[in-house]
């Protein structure tokens, strides 16, 4: 029986990401269309992005995959697609916090910041699949060649256990600033 890759949540979590983008597409299209801002959705979609595309799935893939390649003596051509994938990670940072500021001006009675709003969601739409296309295609799999068996079950394990402490960081550190928030 083959083995699971360490890359294989990765690209299972990719069919997820892949199905929230298609609804943020949605809802810019709507949006364009004349459509009333649904402040609640883009509260939802920015957390989905943060939460589950960006600290689960981007994490794992810099804290563990990233890590280790590092290790490793890549090919110019793997060390430029790594390096252009964390770029992506950046990217996809910089427009979620785009959104965040353009929901909360829109919250705030601002109703040019539906155009930013909008324009984000597009460029999401556009640039996930690329980026996925990329690790999936083009990345992925060839990146495997660099490890033994054992250190590929050594990563899937160590993903696992990344899933599982992340609600527990997450809750802890809104504990945290609820704490500090009162400690003022």
């Amino acid at each position: 029986m083959k083995k699971m890759m360490p890359v294989g949540p990765m690209m299972i979590e990719h069919r997820l990401i892949e199905r929230m983008i298609g609804e943020i597409g949605k809802e810019a299209d709507r949006l364009e269309a004349g459509g009333t801002p649904d402040p609640d959705f883009v509260d939802q979609a920015v957390d989905f992005i943060r939460s589950y595309a960006d600290e689960c799935h981007h994490g794992k893939e810099e804290d563990i995959l990233f890590r280790e390649l590092g290790k490793k003596n890549l090919s110019p051509e793997d060390d430029k697609l790594m390096r252009e994938l964390v770029a992506d990670h950046a990217k996809g940072r910089a427009l979620t916090r785009k959104i965040v500021e353009a929901n909360q001006r829109y919250r705030s009675g601002d109703r040019n910041s539906i155009s930013v709003i909008v324009d984000c969601m597009k460029e999401l739409r556009e640039f996930y699949p690329v980026h996925i296309a990329k690790e999936d295609r083009h990345f992925f799999q060839p990146a495997m060649r660099y490890f033994t068996e054992e250190e590929r079950d050594e990563m899937l394990e160590e993903g696992f256990a990344y899933d599982q402490r992340l609600i527990h960081r997450r809750y802890e550190n809104i504990v945290k600033i609820a704490e500090t928030r009162h400690q003022k």
